[in-house]
């Protein structure tokens, strides 16, 4: 008698085991009795009656994302490619729903995501694809949420993570804007340019109107010191015309001078005798007396003329 006892002793623990189950944090499980629902049970220890109750399903309490990729056109005629992230997560209090109303949510998701997409894409043009973004994200999610509420799902967040246009598009758009960037460095390539033109002008004239400035002082200081010399000369008994002459040669010397010390200077040649200054003042001075006279000559014939045109009013 208690040699068949051992056999039903194990079999009672056994079926005792088999009614004892977890459930794991952020699940709930489905318990069904003969195929019907019986209770939802939460995370932690359970017991079940074995043979009588069984765990129909598990539901996954925690978010979860889908990520959906669509095909469609855009108003200007350009088929692209959007990736759409759906975050979504079963209501706790709509287990049940989440568990029987729907077989596979995913695909459900997915069937309103392109149905979105699809109608408000192609109301945009390309650009406005990508500016416009946000509102894709929001329109699929409102669509969705209205939806998928009565199945017991909440849609957490929609994001459009990627806008990827055909390939001959993307190619047509890098040209576009790499020749944008191109026109923009020509335009500051040109500006500095004329930037550098105009402060080259400005550093030559400037530089122009200093040599001028000195080449005037110059030549002022020269006088200024050949009218020092000259009063010099005449305190000591020389005439202007001696005076003159002595000036000339000296100069007339001083440049040689000035010249030869010149080791890299060309060849030129220029008198040296000590006639040769006294011949360049007298040239000078003849220059300025016949100039002289020629001015008075001019002067006189003028004056004729005008008498000329008086008398003929003084005889009337």
């Amino acid at each position: 008698m208690g040699l068949y006892l051992i056999p039903l002793v194990i079999f009672g623990f056994i079926v005792l085991i088999s009614g004892i189950f977890t459930v794991k944090q952020q699940t709930a499980a489905v318990v069904e009795r003969f195929g019907k629902f019986l209770s939802i049970r939460n995370s932690g220890l359970h017991f079940k009656i074995p043979v009588f109750d069984r765990i129909a399903g598990r539901i996954n309490l925690r978010i979860q994302q889908l990520d959906v990729i669509v095909e469609t056109k855009t108003k200007d005629d350009v088929f692209v490619r959007l990736k759409i992230s759906v975050q979504f997560q079963v209501i706790k209090e709509k287990v049940y729903d989440a568990f029987y109303k729907l077989e596979n949510p995913h695909d459900q998701i997915t069937s309103y995501v392109f149905d979105v997409v699809r109608a408000e894409v192609p109301k945009m043009k390309l650009d406005d694809v990508f500016e416009r973004k946000d509102d894709i994200a929001i329109a699929v999610k409102q669509e969705l949420n209205e939806a998928m509420v009565n199945y017991g799902y909440d849609i957490i967040k929609t994001l459009v993570t990627d806008i990827d246009p055909d390939l001959q598009v993307k190619e047509a758009m890098n040209r576009i804007n790499a020749a944008e960037r191109e026109k923009v460095a020509a335009e500051y390539e040109a500006e500095a340019e004329r930037i550098k033109i105009v402060a080259k002008a400005r550093a030559e004239a400037e530089s122009k109107r200093l040599q001028g400035q000195g080449i005037a002082d110059q030549r002022r200081e020269i006088a200024r010191g050949l009218e020092e010399s000259v009063d010099v000369l005449n305190n000591v008994g020389i005439n202007s015309q001696e005076a003159s002459a002595l000036i000339v040669v000296t100069q007339h010397y001083d440049t040689l001078q000035s010249i030869g010390e010149e080791t890299n200077s060309n060849l030129i040649l220029l008198p040296n005798s000590p006639q040769a200054g006294s011949d360049m003042l007298n040239n000078m001075i003849a220059s300025f007396t016949a100039s002289n006279q020629i001015g008075e000559e001019m002067k006189r014939q003028n004056a004729k003329k005008g008498i000329s045109r008086k008398k003929p009013d003084s005889e009337q």
